[in-house]
């Protein structure tokens, strides 16, 4: 019986199979770390790990796995010498094929300026020295879960201090929805992210991040939805037919406090002015619920003001204490096409200019929110530091002239606090192993060593 994907051998880059051969004589330690070296954003919040030890290095290695990567690899290279099967039998024989290297990282959750240590791994048995950057590949995809909880607490900034200045910043929980389960590589992805982003936020269309925050963040249900609508079950009642099909929305879901409906199949404008607005505007008032409006195409931040506009029309508005207009409470918009970052800043702008509260709209967010995105979206990198080789401790790094950003950090390290030029609490790394480290064994010799749930990591990256 083979494992394939499943056999944790395998999951590395053919490259790293090899370099068992190619360190110094007598290597014992190979100390690696990782870190953001800047991006998009100034700060990460480090989130996803607890998965992925989960998920793989949990595994226990057995011989068959060993014979099944030596099928692949002895072919692949042309090569049998090149993949390292005593060291693999090794820790089959002397760890009963549990991995023995220790992992140190920043509490999940935890908001750390770039160019800072996240997360440190080295060996603990001298002569698996090659373990620590065999590892490597599997680990540096904590990258995706962390790019995607920073951004979506970007995201969470942009739209509280809107809701600041023109509404209730106590709204702010469900002002973004992840809509992105289709538009990402695989079914992993979508629980990763979609976990992610409920970081800092409450509403999800992606049942996978359901399941991720109850199986390893001990979280029963991380995210909430509403009844809503698409454009098949709209359009399916014909153009002439776009009316019924809108009451139909009325009649089934009207008793439950949410309930949204994409209008913009034909004409967007007309649906609001004319069907929404007129024809069924004593059906919308009557219902116990609030409809939520759906524009799903055109420039988003004209189509939204256009359409806060007409719905203010047809079914008034009342200015908040901040002086701006909030529509009759049994109507809403959300924004779920088009969505990132700078569109959200210009249709927020748009509406504030316009003098409507951010209280009017929702976000929704699909591949903006979990697949426009990349490893160096923050620049992440995994770097050996240290190594030591017969009893000499070894600073590692590298400084090429080409690119300055490229250097480094060498030695052991620590995330220690300390406050910026300002006088904020915030992080830095330093050289040694200080006793104030925010960095936590979480992993050693095949035990997970520290658990983080959902609850606690929401509270560290709380705004």
């Amino acid at each position: 019986m083979t494992t394939g994907l499943n056999n944790l051998v395998l999951l590395t880059d053919s490259y790293k199979v090899g370099h068992f051969r190619q360190y110094p004589k007598d290597t014992k330690t190979v100390y690696s770390y990782f870190e953001s070296r800047g991006g998009m954003f100034p700060e990460t919040v480090f989130f996803g790990l607890q998965y992925y030890l989960d998920r793989y290095l949990s595994m226990t290695v057995t011989q068959e796995m060993i014979e099944e990567a030596a099928s692949y690899y002895n072919p692949h290279f042309g090569n049998e010498a090149l993949f390292n099967r005593a060291g693999w039998e090794h820790i089959v024989k002397a760890h009963g094929g549990r991995l023995p290297v220790r992992i140190k990282a920043v509490p999940e959750g935890t908001v750390v300026p770039n160019s800072n240590v996240l997360m440190t791994i080295e060996n603990t048995d001298p002569k698996c020295f090659w373990l620590t950057n065999y590892l490597e590949t599997l680990l540096v995809q904590v990258w995706y879960g962390t790019t995607v909880a920073t951004q979506s607490r970007e995201m969470k900034k942009l739209i509280a201090r809107f809701l600041s200045k023109t509404g209730d910043p106590a709204l702010i929980d469900f002002k973004l929805h992840d809509f992105g389960f289709r538009g990402v590589s695989s079914v992993e992805s979508a629980a990763v992210g979609g976990c992610a982003h409920l970081v800092n936020f409450m509403g999800t269309d992606t049942v996978a991040a359901l399941v991720m925050a109850r199986e390893h963040y001990g979280c029963d249900i991380a995210g909430f939805s509403i009844p809503a609508s698409e454009h098949s079950t709209i359009t399916a009642y014909e153009q002439h037919g776009e009316v019924e099909a809108f009451a139909n929305m009325i009649e089934q879901y009207g008793d439950n406090p949410l309930y949204a409906c994409v209008s913009d199949s034909y004409d967007i404008y007309r649906a609001c002015r004319d069907l929404w607005g007129t024809q069924l505007r004593d059906k919308v008032l009557s219902a116990k619920g609030t409809l939520v409006i759906r524009p799903d195409s055109g420039i988003p931040h004209e189509v939204v003001v256009k359409v806060l506009q007409i719905l203010g029309e047809k079914f008034g508005y009342s200015l908040n204490d901040k002086g701006f207009k909030v529509l009759n409470p049994k109507v809403r918009v959300i924004q779920g096409d088009g969505i990132d970052y700078e569109e959200t800043r210009k249709i927020l702008t748009e509406m504030e200019r316009d003098g409507w509260s951010a209280d009017n709209v929702a976000f929704g967010m699909g591949g903006g929110l979990l697949q426009k995105l990349h490893r160096d979206t923050q620049k992440f990198a995994f770097k050996c530091s240290q190594a030591v080789i017969g009893k000499r401790a070894v600073d590692v790094f590298k400084c090429p002239v080409t690119d300055n950003c490229k250097t480094s950090k060498a030695g052991r390290l620590s995330l220690v606090p300390t406050k910026d030029i300002h006088g904020n609490p915030t992080v830095e790394t330093v050289k040694g192993s200080e006793p104030d480290d925010l960095l936590v064994t979480v992993y050693e010799n095949g035990e997970i060593l520290k658990r983080w749930t959902l609850s606690e990591i929401r509270e560290r990256a709380a705004l």
